[in-house]
């Protein structure tokens, strides 16, 4: 007997290494001292221009969604929303990111595929001046079936401790302004799975009618950061909050960052639902509360200002190619009402 014959071929690990290592050989920072197959990552941070530097740590996966990736046979764009979403974590926090880590564990070493999703991770991390500076590719029959995987990421920023967000001023009156989505982003895949494929006998080929793209491609729309639009406002302190809308949609991620005694109203009809959400709302039959529960509905992103800030911040965002739109305000109370 040997590894190989046990399910775990070290020579497939030692190519996927390589490949790793040839993706990421020109995009190395001059703040990353070690190589990639080191036992650890070593970074050198730059904290110039900060009174009180403070680190911010987050870590994510991108759930289901890996299940159209294996469906539609795309692997590379998984690995750029496990980088987007941890980014959007942090940026909520105010925070800049430093560097990143990835864990990717296979039923089978497959080289081709494990290239495919770190160039989706190097990707990202090049456009966000993140670095990869190391993780783990870990080979596990018996665990996961032969063409499974799974993903993980782990990201350090930093920011100045006087930005943390939210800001303490949060206060009945502030303006929810809305940035639009791409899609699913990297949550509610279960329940889209179970309606589309299960309930409608969909398959992630189906082009519906009066779509420019199949059931497969709008799933696999990228996470969408908000990085690039918003840290200019993070400095400058235009901004009270930030809500990632990701796991728990409106109610269950809006509440993380209001004070005791202020709740949200959460206009609806502010925008329109992508055309993905209202197939899936349609093909359940998917209740309102339950939809807006379990999806981002077409709001990847909510930032709270005062009222005198909030038209300023449009115009900001609007400069930048990001339009935002007034999805609802901070109010006396507590709880979010979708209305």
């Amino acid at each position: 007997m040997d590894y190989r014959a046990a399910g775990v071929d070290i020579a497939a690990a030692d190519d996927a290494k390589e490949r790793i290592k040839s993706l990421l050989s020109d995009r190395k920072s001059t703040s990353v001292l070690s190589e990639i197959g080191s036992f650890g990552g070593v970074f050198r941070p730059d904290f110039s221009g900060m009174e009180e530097p403070v680190l911010v740590s987050s870590t994510d996966g991108v759930g289901t969604k890996i299940r159209i990736a294996r469906d539609c046979g795309v692997h590379d764009t998984v690995g750029y929303d496990l980088v987007a979403h941890c980014v959007n974590d942090i940026l909520v926090q105010g925070a800049k990111p430093l560097f990143f880590l990835d864990y990717i564990a296979l039923g089978r070493m497959d080289p081709a595929r494990v290239e495919a999703i770190v160039r989706g991770i190097a990707r990202a991390c090049e456009e966000f001046s993140c670095p990869l500076i190391g993780g783990e590719t870990a080979e596990m029959p018996g665990t996961y079936q032969a063409d499974d995987y799974d993903l993980a990421g782990f990201i350090v920023g930093a920011m100045d401790r006087k930005n943390i967000l939210p800001r303490r001023d949060l206060a009945p009156g502030d303006i929810l302004l809305g940035l639009s989505s791409l899609g699913l982003h990297t949550n509610g895949y279960s329940l889209a799975r179970k309606v589309l494929f299960e309930k409608m006998g969909l398959t992630v080929s189906d082009r519906p009618a009066g779509w420019g793209r199949t059931i497969g491609e709008a799933l696999l729309a990228p996470h969408k950061s908000y990085l690039a639009a918003l840290w200019p406002e993070v400095e400058a302190r235009r901004i009270k909050a930030l809500i990632h809308i990701t796991g728990g949609g409106f109610e269950g991620n809006i509440p993380r960052v209001l004070p005791e005694g202020v709740g949200a109203v959460v206009r609806t009809t502010a925008w329109e639902p992508l055309p993905i959400f209202r197939l899936i709302a349609e093909g359940g039959p998917v209740g309102r509360e339950e939809m807006y529960r379990a999806f981002n509905m077409g709001i990847g992103m909510i930032a709270v200002a005062s009222p005198s800030e909030a038209g300023a911040l449009e115009a900001s965002l609007a400069s930048r190619g990001e339009s935002a739109c007034r999805i609802g305000e901070l109010v006396a109370g507590g709880g979010v009402t979708l209305a």
